[in-house]
């Protein structure tokens, strides 16, 4: 199961938070870093984050036709 980790950026509606993760990349040719910031619809059940708040999300099944992660940790069989 796939985690990511960032910030959050928005709330939008009920259950839904927007959470921006920033990864660093090479480029192939030049070798040079950079840096990436992606943002992502997550599912937070309890209404418990804020915006600033710092936060794991945690991939799922679509849950919307945005939504594909989760703040809750998964349950391990």
């Amino acid at each position: 199961m796939r985690s990511k980790k960032g910030f959050v950026v928005s709330k939008s509606g009920d259950k839904t938070i927007i959470v921006e993760v920033e990864t660093s990349k090479k480029h192939p040719k030049y070798q040079k870093r950079y840096v990436i910031h992606q943002k992502y619809h997550v599912h937070d059940e309890k209404n418990e984050y804020k915006v600033g708040d710092s936060v794991t999300v945690y991939e799922t099944r679509p849950l919307s036709a945005l939504k594909r992660w989760t703040t809750e940790e998964p349950t391990k069989k």
